[in-house]
């Protein structure tokens, strides 16, 4: 068992989703395909499985949106004991409207922070020694702002507007990646952001992100997927990266952060009130 090299991807069948999964299934690692929608993942796995030549390609079906469904998940996992050495938090939303879970959280807050928060928190301990964790972030991060108890209900302080909800996600993400980082360095376990540029996945194209002459304007600046997932690629798999963590990579290079973002005045608050908003689920 010791010889496996097990890898979990979150939203492994979107259009980044898919190039991390190709690139991890040719490096030869397992890989649990984490979805939302198991019959479009299959397709995608059939797909990949041909393309790569690995046959050990499997959809397991999660909704992020749901606590419980993110422990279910988990639970599976362990029950099987896996060692896992690669989890790539990749999966996110972006809500055209207001819409609550059945947890009682914002759905964009669940989907992006709190749902990967909570996995990555019950899979920690099937982690091998220099295990490595990547979170997908967004330069959006940069206009986040986080006001409890308002961030978990409400996305927001005030009326629900998407992009701000959206950023205010992405800021949790990465603080949660400073303080994973930190907590798990004796284990050998490091934790990354990869920040992947504006990419043209369903984000952008279902949600009307952008109105025509804006598009026109962006396009230039448009990644395809495989570009988008290229920094998160090589955070989990180059060996120039073993070992460095708790950093952000945009562009497949490090970038250097100030103390605003790697000593947030709200890091360790984050950590606390989620850990609390969590607590039914992380027993």
């Amino acid at each position: 068992m010791s010889e496996m090299k097990w890898a979990i991807i979150t939203g492994a069948d979107g259009g980044m989703g898919t190039e991390i999964t190709r690139a991890v299934a040719k490096a030869g690692y397992r890989i649990i395909m984490a979805c939302y929608n198991p019959k479009k993942a299959e397709i995608v796995r059939e797909r990949l499985s041909k393309e790569t030549g690995n046959p050990y390609l499997e959809v397991m079906a999660i909704d992020l949106s749901s606590m419980q469904s993110v422990v279910s998940f988990a639970n599976r996992i362990l029950e099987r004991n896996l060692p896992i050495a690669l989890l790539m938090n990749n999966a996110g939303t972006m809500e055209t409207g207001f819409h609550t879970t059945s947890d009682g959280f914002e759905r964009t807050v669940s989907v992006n922070y709190m749902g990967p928060y909570l996995l990555t928190r019950k899979l920690v301990p099937l982690m091998v020694r220099g295990a490595r964790i990547v979170n997908m972030v967004s330069c959006t991060y940069a206009i986040g702002k986080l006001d409890f108890p308002d961030f978990f209900h409400r996305g927001k302080t005030g009326r629900f507007w998407r992009i701000p909800v959206y950023s205010n996600t992405k800021l949790a993400l990465l603080l949660f990646t400073f303080e994973l980082s930190r907590q798990l360095s004796e284990k050998g376990i490091t934790v990354n952001a990869a920040d992947p540029g504006i990419v043209s996945t369903n984000i952008i194209t279902m949600h009307k992100w952008f109105d025509p002459l804006t598009d026109i304007f962006f396009r230039p600046f448009i990644r395809k997927p495989k570009k988008g997932a290229s920094t998160a690629v090589g955070l989990l798999l180059d060996e120039k990266e073993a070992g460095v963590t708790g950093q952000l990579y945009v562009n497949n290079h490090q970038k250097n952060l100030s103390d605003k973002y790697t000593n947030h005045v709200r890091k360790e608050q984050l950590w606390e009130v989620t850990e609390c908003a969590l607590a039914n689920w992380l027993k």
